[in-house]
């Protein structure tokens, strides 16, 4: 069967063959057929067949769309694409905006054209936005009419063959829904393959150094049909709500395409979440589900105990490691047990996890039904249970890196690196230890900085710390801690000593951090991850 994607640019930069992981769909509920196009399987048969047409699919405070009616501005938007912008199955569709209906409609309405959806972080400046611009070359892109002004600046920079951007939630009568306001209603899915390009994402940047990670129609329908299914479980009745942008695939999946699985809906607020504002949103919305990063529930946590969370069932944690700290005060705040996992952009999302009463302190889970992992060592050879290694994954989804020569580190004899180091246990929980770069080698000893951020987080002075390896010419590397105070406590000598010996005193003494400097924040990305290669290079 022939690829409906007649636009082959990004296919024919993928990597060669025999350099893609290997894909096991080793489960019913992961067989496809040859032709297959995600969105029609997600959105189209919940309205058909699923019995979701009258269901609520997308809240904000503005107005809710039911499926059947969300259903009717994705079909709008395609058909205005490809008739009236004249797209062709395989060109790429730049998406700029914060999380909205409007952003997730759009991205729907991509995908089930048979395009490729390139979702970009609202918060990238025009250099940034250029760069990917340079590298995906899009035919279009839709904008939120309140973040027009970085993308024009970085189109009228680039030499692309991007034609025009069309802005949405904006008063213009060239506004999007203007511009498709006459169109039926009616769109039939391109008759995509399993194997056809449906997005790339581009890396959220711990690095310095942007990928772009691409995913097939299947890759989405079968990241579905493992973390969702067996751990997330989410019910038609839940309400979910979440800060991960949707150009984050932790946002992606969290925040639109599992709820969609599971018949569900998603609260979209009109502004930004601040730790107080999600609690409140949490309690006006009804939330059931949510979803942000470790130091967003850390930050929450004061809120959640004096407004309540009375609503919420599951608290979802990822983006960065969960120190054990951190799910202790949440849960004395909340009553919820956080459920952890671990993804990655090029993988789509989590791929170990374990909720409920599999939960076991310490550790991020189990590996995820679908999905194998094993601790191996640098020459890929599975290590006994109980020592540290690096993570190596194999399952339906895998990395597909566009144009990019680090495929080769991030994929080998099949298998998937994520560049954790982890140790599993006798009894099959996985736990994480640091990403294999931060690992610190000091006078022979390893030390996993997010160990002694956890054991730092727990004194009662210190907000928010970073821990890195600091040259030394005695130990080779030494630990480094960067920490942020709370208000009242100042960063002096005495605190020096007080939360070193903090350190030794819950830890094994060779960890404590030998440098200690305070700031007023720290570097992260816009999903919330630590930048430890900015710490390094400060």
């Amino acid at each position: 069967m022939n690829s409906a994607q007649l636009d082959t640019f990004v296919r024919d930069q993928l990597p060669p063959l025999d350099q893609w992981p290997e894909y096991r769909f080793d489960r019913p509920e992961l067989q496809y057929p040859e032709q297959l196009n995600a969105v029609e399987h997600l959105l189209d048969h919940a309205v058909s067949s699923k019995g979701f047409a009258s269901k609520m699919m997308l809240r904000s405070p503005q107005r809710n769309f039911t499926y059947q009616e969300a259903q009717g501005v994705v079909n709008r938007i395609a058909a205005y694409l490809i008739e009236d912008c004249k797209l062709t199955p395989g060109n790429r569709v730049l998406l700029r905006g914060p999380n909205s209906m409007g952003m997730a409609l759009c991205w729907l309405a991509v995908v089930k054209a048979g395009l490729v959806a390139v979702a970009t972080m609202p918060l990238l400046r025009a250099k940034e936005l250029s760069e990917i611009i340079s590298k995906a070359q899009p035919s279009l892109a839709l904008c939120d009419g309140q973040w027009l002004a970085e993308l024009e600046a970085a189109h009228q920079q680039t030499a692309s063959a991007m034609r025009r951007v069309i802005c949405f939630n904006s008063e213009s009568d060239q506004d999007l829904g203007q511009l498709c306001a006459g169109k039926s209603g009616l769109f039939q899915a391109c008759p995509t393959l399993a194997s056809d390009v449906a997005m790339m994402a581009f890396t959220s940047g711990t690095t310095g150094l942007p990928k772009a990670a691409v995913h097939l129609h299947r890759d989405l329908l079968a990241a579905c049909e493992c973390w969702p299914r067996h751990v997330l479980q989410a019910k038609p009745t839940d309400i979910i709500i979440g800060s991960p942008p949707l150009a984050f695939t932790f946002g992606l999946g969290g925040l639109l395409l599992f709820p969609m699985w599971a018949g569900a809906s998603v609260y979209f607020h009109d502004r930004a979440y601040t730790p107080e504002i999600m609690v409140d949103v949490i309690n006006n919305a009804g939330a059931t589900i949510s979803y942000t990063a470790p130091t967003f529930y850390r930050q929450m946590a004061a809120f959640a105990k004096a407004k309540g969370v009375a609503s919420l069932r599951i608290s979802v944690s990822a983006g960065e490691g969960l120190p054990d700290a951190t799910r202790q005060l949440w849960k004395e705040a909340s009553g919820i047990d956080m459920l952890d996992g671990i993804g990655a952009t090029e993988m789509f999302h989590i791929f170990i996890s374990s909720a409920g009463s599999e939960i076991k302190r310490g550790a991020i889970g189990k590996v995820v039904p679908g999905y194998t992992a094993k601790v191996v060592d640098d020459e890929g050879n599975e290590l006994p249970r109980g020592q540290v290694g690096k993570l190596a994954v194999i399952g339906p989804t895998g990395c597909k890196y566009f144009a990019d020569e680090r495929q080769k580190n991030y994929v080998k004899n099949g298998w998937n690196y994520p560049g954790d180091a982890f140790m599993q246990d006798d009894d099959g929980y996985f736990f994480f230890q640091a990403r294999a770069d931060d690992m610190i080698i000091s006078a022979g000893y390893n030390i996993g900085g997010p160990e002694v951020e956890d054991c730092l987080l727990k004194h009662p002075a210190v907000a928010e710390c970073g821990v890195i390896g600091a040259s030394d010419e005695e130990r080779g590397m030494v630990v480094k801690a960067i920490i942020v105070l709370k208000p009242g406590h100042e960063g002096n000598e005495a605190m020096v000593k007080t939360l070193q010996e903090h350190v030794k005193a819950n830890l094994a003494p060779y960890k404590y951090p030998r440098q200690i400097e305070f700031r007023t924040q720290l570097p992260r990305t816009e999903t919330g991850k630590l930048q430890r290669f900015k710490l390094r290079n400060s």
